[in-house]
Order: structure tokens, then sequence, then C-alpha cells
């Protein structure tokens, strides 16, 4: 390798280290997100959310009870098999009824469906059927022989209400339509729930809510929180569309936000210091004053030219008095006034007065500061 391809290559290293340098710790720093979050939920009923709709505090409240509470938004996890175990599925997202079929042949101990669709009943409680009624939020008595329930009390309900075949238990509702109801399939039990915000962050404390919560969910030691996401390939009509926004739309917000920040690193690098060069032609500064001054006059700015001119009597005033640069304009005038016997009034008009209106007045006042300078130079 020749000396210059040697050179070449030290250069480009020492131009490159500082963003691969940065790139990568974007990407670790990244990863390390990505890794503490993926464990994570969001959105309504979601047991990591603190917001009004969310049920942080239901999953708190399970915890403190010993139930080991997993939240996930993958499918798979939900049809693992679950024996033993409890399914907790949220009102969210659109399953495909063979997503729905995978979940019901997962085999899980008891599964809570939180405002199912038809399609979730279809699979998970046959012979539940949405009424197509609602209860407004209100205090409600069981009117069931359902131990949770009857433990609970008193609670707080609304949303949809269920019919249920007579081997089913319903609770909380008019006796003809529920909001609970339970359903027992060999030894699966299936407890639907229509009034999910019950259950939330805003009214776990009212009423009974807390304790029929708990005593519906926290059956079994293993809970599996599901939050159904858009695994479906399809949704049925009546069960709405799609979201706008997919979830996955995240990550990919994500990694255009960093791949735009390392590009700003990069482009905005330096290329090393300054290096001083000798000017072509030396410009006189009488030469650049006059260039200066014909924009003025060309752009018609005699208020910038007559700011311009004042400024700088100002500071020769200021120099050959010692006044502070920050000195009051009355001080300024004061002192000069003193010194050349002006009157003052006249003096202020001079230097800080209204800008010229006509090319002549603004030349009578750069005369006028002229011979002013050249009185205090020259007393």
């Amino acid at each position: 390798m020749s000396t210059s391809e040697a050179r070449g290559v030290v250069e480009s290293w020492r131009a490159l280290r500082t963003p691969l340098l940065v790139t990568g710790l974007i990407v670790l720093a990244a990863i390390v997100v990505l890794i503490a979050t993926s464990s994570q939920t969001t959105g309504t009923f979601s047991p990591d959310s603190t917001k009004t709709d969310g049920a942080r505090a239901l999953s708190a409240l399970l915890k403190k009870h010993n139930v080991d509470v997993h939240g996930t938004e993958s499918l798979d996890d939900a049809t693992q098999p679950g024996d033993g175990k409890t399914l907790l599925v949220g009102p969210s997202g659109f399953l495909d009824p063979s997503d729905w079929q995978r979940i019901a042949q997962a085999e899980w101990s008891h599964v809570v469906l939180i405002r199912p669709s038809s399609q979730a009943l279809q699979a998970l409680a046959p012979g539940v059927q949405l009424s197509g009624d609602s209860i407004s939020s209100g205090s409600r008595q069981p009117g069931c022989s359902l131990p949770a329930a009857v433990k609970a009390g008193t609670a707080t309900v609304s949303g949809p209400t269920y019919s249920a075949p007579d081997a089913a238990t319903g609770c909380y509702g008019d006796g003809i339509y529920n909001t609970v109801v339970r359903l027992q399939l060999g030894d699966r039990i299936i407890d639907v729930v229509g009034t999910a915000q019950s259950f939330t962050n805003d009214q776990l404390a009212d009423d009974g809510n807390a304790a029929l919560a708990l005593n519906l969910i926290g059956t079994h030691k293993d809970l599996t929180w599901y939050l159904p996401q858009y695994q479906s390939h399809g949704v049925t009509p009546g069960q709405g569309g799609p979201p706008v926004i997919p979830p996955y739309v995240r990550y990919i917000g994500w990694a255009l936000a960093l791949t735009v920040l390392v590009v700003a690193i990069w482009r905005g690098r330096r290329l090393g210091p300054v290096v001083a060069e000798r000017l072509p032609v030396i410009v006189h500064a009488a030469e650049t004053t006059e260039g200066r001054a014909r924009l003025y006059r060309r752009s018609r700015a005699r208020d910038r030219a007559a700011a311009a001119l004042r400024e700088s009597a100002l500071g020769q005033l200021h120099k050959a008095h010692g006044i502070p640069r920050r000195a009051d304009p009355s001080a300024v005038v004061a002192t000069v006034s003193a010194r050349t016997n002006r009157d003052p009034a006249m003096l202020y008009e001079l230097l800080y007065g209204l800008p010229p209106l006509t090319d002549a007045a603004l030349m009578s006042l750069s005369q006028e500061l002229d011979v002013l300078t050249q009185e205090v130079r020259h007393p």
C-alpha cells in the first residue's frame, strides 16, 4: 500500500469514527428500550396503563393477592396450553374466527372475556349472545347466586348485556339480560363481562367493583392478560374496520426517527479545524464602507444608514468622554452638552432622533454628526 493510500484510509477512519460511534450508541440504546418495553401492553384496559380507561390498578390488586399477571399483545401467548391457568381477553383488536378457534383449543381452565364480540362468544361461550341493549352506568345488586358476585355485593355496572342459556348464571342485569355471565363447559369456566369500565382505574374503587374483579379474575395464580391486536386476516362485517394506524406503525416511526437522527449527526459533523488562507485581494475599509452605503441607498434604507452613523458617532463620544457603553441617553446628552455648549434638546434629536425621510436629510445628519465628533476630538 502506497503512502497516499494509507493516508487516505487513516483520514477516512478519522472522519467516520465519530459518526459510527454515535450511531452504535444510538442503536444500543434503542435495543435496550425495546427490550425494556417488550413485555408492556398499551391501549384501553391495559394492565400497564395508568389512564382512566387503563387497568393498572386491577393488575396491582391481583399481584397483591399473589396472582402472576402476564400482559401480552401476542396471539401466540393466548394459544399456549392453559391448563390450570386463567386467560383474560381484553376489549380491543380484531381477530379472525380461526384466531378465536385457536384460543378455544388452548384448553384454558378459566377464560374471562371482556366485552367480547359475537365471533368470540360463538367460539368460546356457545349459547351466550349479545342482546343489543346496554345498561347505563349505575349501582346494581348481583341478583344471582354466583359466589364471586355475592361476595362483592353492589357493583357499578354499565355497557352491553347478554342473554345466556339455562345452564349459565347471569348477574347484574334485569333478570333476562345481564352484564356478567358465567358458563361452565366441562372443566372450563367462561366468564363474559360486559361492564369493562367497572374494572378500569377510574371506577375500580367504586362500590364492590374491586371485589367483583378480584373474585372473577383471580381464580388461578397464573393469569395471561391478552389484548388482541390485528393478527386477523380479515374482519367480519359489523365488527368494525381495522384502525387507521395499526400498532406496528409505531415501530416504523421509531426506526425512521432513529435514521433521521443518525443522518443529522452525520451531516452536522465537524470536518476539522478552520484553515487560514490568504485572500486573493485586499479590500480597503473605505471601499467596503462605500459599497455598503451604495447598498443602503439602493434599498432606500435611510433608517439603517442613520442608525449606523449615529452608532459610530456615539462610539467616538463614549471613548472621548469615558462614558460607559450602556449609559442612559440622557446622561450621554448631558455630558456632551457640557463639553460642547450645545442645546441638550438639539443634541438628543441629533443622536437619538427619528430617522431622516429624504436623502438630503440623511446627508445633513451625516454632516452634523461629523461636525460634532470633530468638536469632541478637537475642542
